[in-house]
Protein backbone atom coordinates (compact mmCIF):
# COMPACT_ATOMS: atom_id res chain seq x y z
CA UNK A 1 0.00 0.00 0.00
CA UNK A 2 0.85 3.50 -0.66
CA UNK A 3 0.34 6.37 1.82
CA UNK A 4 -0.09 9.50 0.22
CA UNK A 5 1.20 11.42 2.84
CA UNK A 6 4.43 9.82 2.28
CA UNK A 7 4.63 10.92 -0.98
CA UNK A 8 4.79 15.15 0.50
CA UNK A 9 8.62 15.99 0.77
CA UNK A 10 9.73 13.60 -1.53
CA UNK A 11 12.02 14.32 -4.23
CA UNK A 12 10.97 13.95 -7.57
CA UNK A 13 13.59 12.99 -10.34
CA UNK A 14 13.50 11.71 -14.43
CA UNK A 15 14.43 9.09 -15.32
CA UNK A 16 16.55 10.06 -18.72
CA UNK A 17 19.09 12.21 -16.99
CA UNK A 18 18.77 11.60 -13.42
CA UNK A 19 17.70 15.31 -12.99
CA UNK A 20 16.03 16.63 -9.74
CA UNK A 21 13.26 18.48 -10.90
CA UNK A 22 11.14 19.18 -7.50
CA UNK A 23 9.53 17.97 -4.42
CA UNK A 24 6.30 16.10 -4.01
CA UNK A 25 4.35 19.49 -2.68
CA UNK A 26 0.70 17.60 -2.81
CA UNK A 27 -1.72 15.30 -5.28
CA UNK A 28 -4.39 16.21 -7.34
CA UNK A 29 -7.51 14.10 -7.90
CA UNK A 30 -10.18 14.69 -10.68
CA UNK A 31 -13.52 15.07 -10.50
CA UNK A 32 -14.33 11.12 -9.39
CA UNK A 33 -11.76 11.60 -6.65
CA UNK A 34 -8.87 9.74 -8.93
CA UNK A 35 -5.32 10.30 -8.06
CA UNK A 36 -4.93 12.45 -10.93
CA UNK A 37 -0.98 13.15 -10.56
CA UNK A 38 1.41 15.21 -8.31
CA UNK A 39 2.14 18.37 -7.68
CA UNK A 40 5.77 20.02 -7.29
CA UNK A 41 6.91 22.58 -5.09
CA UNK A 42 7.81 24.91 -7.51
CA UNK A 43 9.30 27.66 -5.05
CA UNK A 44 7.84 31.37 -4.32
CA UNK A 45 8.22 32.72 -8.22
CA UNK A 46 5.62 30.91 -9.68
CA UNK A 47 2.44 32.57 -7.81
CA UNK A 48 -0.03 31.78 -10.00
CA UNK A 49 1.06 28.88 -12.05
CA UNK A 50 2.34 25.39 -10.32
CA UNK A 51 4.40 22.11 -11.52
CA UNK A 52 2.27 19.07 -11.96
CA UNK A 53 3.20 15.57 -13.31
CA UNK A 54 0.05 13.04 -14.42
CA UNK A 55 -0.29 10.36 -12.75
CA UNK A 56 0.25 8.01 -15.71
CA UNK A 57 4.26 9.64 -16.25
CA UNK A 58 5.14 8.79 -12.48
CA UNK A 59 7.31 5.74 -12.64
CA UNK A 60 8.15 4.48 -9.49
CA UNK A 61 7.12 5.83 -5.97
CA UNK A 62 9.52 4.65 -3.89
CA UNK A 63 10.53 5.16 -0.39
CA UNK A 64 13.20 7.97 -0.65
CA UNK A 65 12.49 9.61 -4.25
CA UNK A 66 9.43 9.67 -6.93
CA UNK A 67 10.60 8.79 -10.39
CA UNK A 68 8.70 9.88 -13.48
CA UNK A 69 9.95 9.22 -17.20
CA UNK A 70 11.33 12.91 -18.01
CA UNK A 71 11.38 16.73 -17.83
CA UNK A 72 8.82 16.61 -20.31
CA UNK A 73 6.70 15.14 -17.85
CA UNK A 74 6.52 17.93 -15.77
CA UNK A 75 4.14 20.94 -17.02
CA UNK A 76 2.53 24.22 -15.92
CA UNK A 77 -1.02 24.47 -14.97
CA UNK A 78 -2.64 27.37 -13.72
CA UNK A 79 -3.64 26.50 -9.80
CA UNK A 80 -7.29 27.38 -10.73
CA UNK A 81 -7.44 24.45 -13.13
CA UNK A 82 -6.88 21.86 -9.76
CA UNK A 83 -9.57 21.67 -7.84
CA UNK A 84 -9.46 19.14 -5.74
CA UNK A 85 -6.07 17.79 -4.09
CA UNK A 86 -4.86 16.42 -0.43
CA UNK A 87 -3.59 19.20 0.98
CA UNK A 88 -3.56 22.62 -0.80
CA UNK A 89 -6.88 22.65 -3.73
CA UNK A 90 -9.70 24.46 -3.33
CA UNK A 91 -11.29 21.07 -1.90
CA UNK A 92 -9.08 19.59 -0.03
CA UNK A 93 -9.29 15.76 1.37
CA UNK A 94 -7.60 15.91 4.25
CA UNK A 95 -9.88 16.66 7.06
CA UNK A 96 -12.62 16.15 5.44
CA UNK A 97 -15.27 14.49 8.14
CA UNK A 98 -15.88 11.23 7.11
CA UNK A 99 -19.70 9.98 7.91
CA UNK A 100 -22.17 6.80 7.54
CA UNK A 101 -25.07 7.21 5.96
CA UNK A 102 -27.11 6.87 9.21
CA UNK A 103 -25.50 9.99 10.97
CA UNK A 104 -22.54 9.05 12.22
CA UNK A 105 -19.19 10.71 12.29
CA UNK A 106 -16.39 7.98 12.05
CA UNK A 107 -13.39 10.54 12.26
CA UNK A 108 -11.15 12.82 9.78
CA UNK A 109 -9.49 11.96 6.99
CA UNK A 110 -5.56 12.05 8.11
CA UNK A 111 -4.27 9.92 5.24
CA UNK A 112 -5.25 8.22 2.17
CA UNK A 113 -3.87 4.90 0.53
CA UNK A 114 -3.55 3.60 -2.83
CA UNK A 115 -2.33 0.48 -4.30
CA UNK A 116 1.50 0.47 -5.03
CA UNK A 117 1.00 0.01 -8.78
CA UNK A 118 -0.27 2.73 -10.82
CA UNK A 119 -2.49 2.80 -8.08
CA UNK A 120 -5.09 5.98 -8.62
CA UNK A 121 -7.91 4.37 -6.58
CA UNK A 122 -8.44 5.68 -2.90
CA UNK A 123 -8.44 1.99 -1.21
CA UNK A 124 -8.55 3.24 2.14
CA UNK A 125 -9.07 5.92 4.87
CA UNK A 126 -6.76 6.73 7.59
CA UNK A 127 -8.92 8.75 10.37
CA UNK A 128 -8.45 10.50 13.37
CA UNK A 129 -10.25 11.90 15.66
CA UNK A 130 -8.00 14.61 16.82
CA UNK A 131 -4.32 15.33 18.52
CA UNK A 132 -5.33 13.52 21.76
CA UNK A 133 -8.27 11.02 21.03
CA UNK A 134 -4.91 10.13 18.53
CA UNK A 135 -2.70 9.47 21.93
CA UNK A 136 -5.07 7.78 23.89
CA UNK A 137 -6.77 5.71 21.22
CA UNK A 138 -4.36 5.53 18.19
CA UNK A 139 -5.72 6.45 14.53
CA UNK A 140 -8.60 4.25 12.50
CA UNK A 141 -8.13 2.83 9.27
CA UNK A 142 -11.25 2.39 7.38
CA UNK A 143 -10.83 0.73 3.95
CA UNK A 144 -12.68 2.08 1.25
CA UNK A 145 -15.91 -0.31 0.43
CA UNK A 146 -15.37 -2.82 -2.93
CA UNK A 147 -18.07 -0.71 -4.91
CA UNK A 148 -16.51 3.27 -5.55
CA UNK A 149 -19.86 4.64 -6.08
CA UNK A 150 -20.79 3.63 -2.66
CA UNK A 151 -18.66 6.41 -1.41
CA UNK A 152 -19.55 10.00 -2.44
CA UNK A 153 -16.91 12.31 -1.78
CA UNK A 154 -17.96 15.45 -1.80
CA UNK A 155 -16.73 19.11 -1.09
CA UNK A 156 -17.44 19.22 2.67
CA UNK A 157 -18.23 15.25 3.69
CA UNK A 158 -17.22 11.94 2.67
CA UNK A 159 -20.23 9.60 3.36
CA UNK A 160 -19.73 6.24 3.52
CA UNK A 161 -22.57 3.39 3.66
CA UNK A 162 -24.20 2.69 6.89
CA UNK A 163 -22.50 -0.10 8.97
CA UNK A 164 -18.81 1.23 7.52
CA UNK A 165 -18.16 1.53 11.18
CA UNK A 166 -17.97 -2.23 11.60
CA UNK A 167 -14.94 -2.37 9.59
CA UNK A 168 -12.87 0.56 11.56
CA UNK A 169 -9.64 -0.96 13.02
CA UNK A 170 -6.09 0.43 14.29
CA UNK A 171 -3.56 1.69 12.37
CA UNK A 172 -0.94 -0.08 12.32
CA UNK A 173 2.74 1.64 12.90
CA UNK A 174 5.33 0.78 10.75
CA UNK A 175 8.79 1.36 11.82
CA UNK A 176 9.41 3.76 9.33
CA UNK A 177 6.44 6.06 11.21
CA UNK A 178 8.04 5.82 14.23
CA UNK A 179 11.77 6.96 12.82
CA UNK A 180 9.88 9.82 11.10
CA UNK A 181 8.89 11.09 14.67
Amino acid sequence: MLRLQHLIGLPVIEMNAGKHVGYVKDAWFDEHWQLGGIILDAGRRFLTSMKAVVWSEVLVCGEDSVLIMNEASVQRTKQTEIQRSFLTGTVRLKDLPVVTAHGEQLGRVSDVYFGEIQGTQIIGYELTDGFIADIMEGRKWLPAPPQADEVMLGNDVIIVPAGSEEFLSPVVVSETDIREK
